[in-house]
């Protein structure tokens, strides 16, 4: 019995009776109905998004934002339901509510009252996070869920990117605006700077001529210091003159009565006059002496004194009018005093040079008189008026030397005062001077920091900080570049499925397949062709629900799929080494072995990898993910289908040939020893066929 004619016979008893080709269609069509069905279901889940109910609630009481009222909350109403994500529905609360909990809506999107408000606050002192309320039910759908998670952070992120553009451009028009305003700082800092450099330096004239007024002012203080003392040593000899021509006139008088007596008193007379004229002649001597000091009184212009002063003054800076005054008053006492002192020195000293020349016309006189006394008599009239005259004369002089002595005190003092002020002057012109050189140094640094901040702000326009503010609030964009990818959701899950379908197929199969055919084993006694032939007859079975499931995936379902040859070579390979693997638990362990086939498969379920990475398993699964075949099987039709590494392909193909060779082995060694001796338990029927 050659291994085509043991293929022959089991499906010819596959095909017996109605019955029997009728349970063989059907098992033979359960692998293409589950993956053909479950993708068919699963083709493209998402483009059917928009027929999910959902809700939206807008509750937004809006706000002011730079005088202007918004409403973000009817902007993201308005957005949502005319992008048509989803059936959306504007609804009330109450009604979202109990819409979720009946099914109506699978998901409630909630914008409170203060949602603009909160936005908006990014711009105040008390900033607040906006708020999106998701209601959701499981009992609609788990996924519903999910979905609506995801629906919320799209909102979301639309939202703060139109929030954040909106800050950034504030933010941007509020740096465009410090620029301007530095640059007039930047001129304006400039022009003090320029100024203070000028007032530097008129302030440096104005303390040099304030210096030599204050040096002038002490050598008149200094000059007038001694008038007092001086004015007053001159009046006590105007007093004196005055007081002995008194006395003079009187005596003539008295001798003008009595000239009967003149020849005795003549020399008594002459003795008196010579003392009185060596006196006068003293006090011209004292007056004479006054006369460098009272020359040195020349008068002050105050016109003068004050331009001096203005002309030293900074630029733009002028005398007030009490200051004006009070200069002019102190210059006027000032030669008031000393016109005064002058003249009543010239009077004082005209009349002295009078007394003197008269006391000593009187002396000559008297000693003529003492050597002609008889002819003194006529002459005594006229005596008598002279020393009148010079009474009066003497007594001007004195009169004159005390309003002197009255007026020194205050030309020395306003002498010291002026002195005092033009220190005072001197050293406050110093002070600004000073002042305005620290001015001048500050204004400048002041200028030059103001031009390097002005330079680090970049300059500008509208159109582009509408595009900076674009970037700031959407900095990111995610780009892909598939290396390989699948067309949709069903693509991505196809190969999972393809796989559990092959499995499925092959189990079914083996319900009424003879893993191995007794008989032969009996008859034939040549394992390796009765292994074969066991095997083959699957195999070729898998090789039709393999070509059938790929002409319904690429086909019915219009699933794309890069290398066609190779994922129909991979769909083949797998299915025959799923055939292989399940006959040799039949052999090996007979009910209890298909049994094992069906855990296996469920154990493969959860950790081929097909719908969630494998490193999210548990540890001990993850371990298994590794030593299973359909973990290869699944990845080398990822591979095929997307386009993926022909080096990952060949690999899993090698692992799964592996397997194929190892569970054959398996079966050859239980046939070998079949073929030799048999057990109770070979003998015993087999629960299938």
């Amino acid at each position: 019995m050659t291994t085509t004619s043991l293929v022959r016979a089991e499906l010819a008893r596959l095909t017996a009776t109605p019955l029997a080709r009728l349970a063989f269609i059907a098992l033979m069509v359960v692998p293409l109905l589950y993956g053909g069905a479950y993708l068919w279901a699963n083709r493209d889940p998402y483009a059917k998004l928009d027929q999910v109910p959902a809700a939206i609630v807008n509750q937004d009481a809006g706000a002011t934002l730079d005088g202007d009222q918004v409403n973000y909350g009817a902007d993201v109403t308005r957005e949502a339901i005319d992008g048509a994500d989803f059936k959306w529905s504007k609804t009330t609360a109450a009604d979202a509510r109990s819409g979720v909990r009946n099914g109506t809506y699978d998901f409630v999107v909630t914008i409170p009252h203060d949602f603009s408000e909160s936005l908006v606050s990014a711009q105040s002192d008390d900033p607040k996070r906006a708020k999106l309320v998701m209601t959701t039910a499981d009992t609609n759908s788990y996924l519903a869920s999910t979905i609506a998670e995801q629906a919320g952070k799209t909102m979301r992120t639309a939202v703060a990117e139109r929030v954040g553009k909106q800050a950034a451009k504030t933010l941007l028009v509020g740096l465009a605006d410090v620029r301007d305003s530095l640059g007039d700082a930047v001129d304006g800092a400039g022009q003090l700077a320029s100024g203070a450099a000028k007032a530097a330096s008129g302030a440096a004239t104005l303390a040099d001529g304030t210096g030599k007024l204050s040096s002038g002012a002490a050598e008149l203080a200094d000059g007038t210091a001694s008038l007092p003392s001086q004015t007053a040593a001159l009046n006590s000899g105007a007093q004196q003159v005055a007081s002995g021509a008194s006395t003079l006139s009187s005596g003539l008088q008295s001798a003008e009565q009595q000239t009967a007596s003149l020849p005795s008193d003549t020399a008594k007379l002459n003795d008196g006059a010579q003392q009185v004229a060596a006196g006068n002649k003293q006090l011209a001597d004292t007056v004479d002496a006054a006369a460098g000091t009272v020359d040195a009184l020349q008068p002050v212009d105050a016109d003068d004194v004050i331009a001096q002063i203005e002309a030293n003054l900074p630029e733009g800076v002028t005398l007030t009018p009490e200051q004006t005054a009070a200069i002019t008053k102190t210059v006027t006492d000032v030669n008031t005093a000393g016109a005064s002192a002058k003249t009543t020195y010239e009077t004082t000293k005209s009349s002295v040079d009078q007394l003197r020349d008269g006391s000593a016309q009187v002396a000559a006189g008297t000693a003529a008189l003492a050597s002609a006394a008889p002819t003194l008599a006529s002459g005594i009239s006229s005596a008598a008026d002279g020393a009148s005259k010079l009474a009066s004369g003497s007594s001007q002089v004195a009169s004159g030397t005390s309003k002197l002595a009255a007026a020194a005190p205050t030309l020395s003092s306003g002498a010291a005062s002026l002195a005092s002020g033009a220190a005072s002057a001197d050293s406050g012109a110093e002070s600004l001077a000073s002042g305005l050189d620290s001015l001048r140094d500050g204004a400048s640094e002041l200028a030059s920091k103001l031009d390097e901040g002005w330079t680090k702000i970049p300059a500008s326009t509208a159109s582009q900080r509408n595009d900076q503010a674009s970037v700031i609030s959407d900095p990111v964009k995610v780009g892909t570049d598939d290396v390989a990818s699948a067309s949709n959701y069903g693509a991505g899950l196809a190969p999972f499925f393809i796989s559990l379908a092959a499995w499925i197929g092959m189990y079914a199969l083996f319900l009424i397949l003879k893993p191995i055919s007794k008989r032969a084993i009996t008859a034939v006694r040549k394992p390796l062709r009765v292994v074969f032939g066991g095997w083959l007859t699957p195999a070729l079975l898998g090789v039709v629900q393999m070509v059938a499931l790929f002409l319904i995936v690429r086909f019915a379902l219009d699933l794309d799929v890069a290398w066609t040859g190779p994922t129909i070579g991979i769909m083949v390979l797998a299915s025959a080494t799923f055939a292989a693997i399940i006959m040799a638990l039949n052999v090996l362990l007979g009910s209890v072995g298909q049994f094992l086939g069906l855990v296996l498969m469920l154990v493969q379920l959860v950790t081929a990898g097909g719908t969630f990475p494998w490193q999210t398993l548990p540890g001990p699964l993850a371990a298994l993910h590794f030593a299973l075949p359909m973990t290869y099987s699944v990845d080398a039709i990822r591979q095929t289908m997307y386009g993926g590494s022909a080096a990952a392909t060949w690999s899993d193909a090698g692992v799964l040939a592996c397997w194929l060779l190892g569970a054959l082995l398996v079966s050859y060694v239980v046939t070998a020893r079949q073929t030799r001796s048999r057990t109770l338990r070979d003998l015993r029927p087999s629960l299938i066929g």
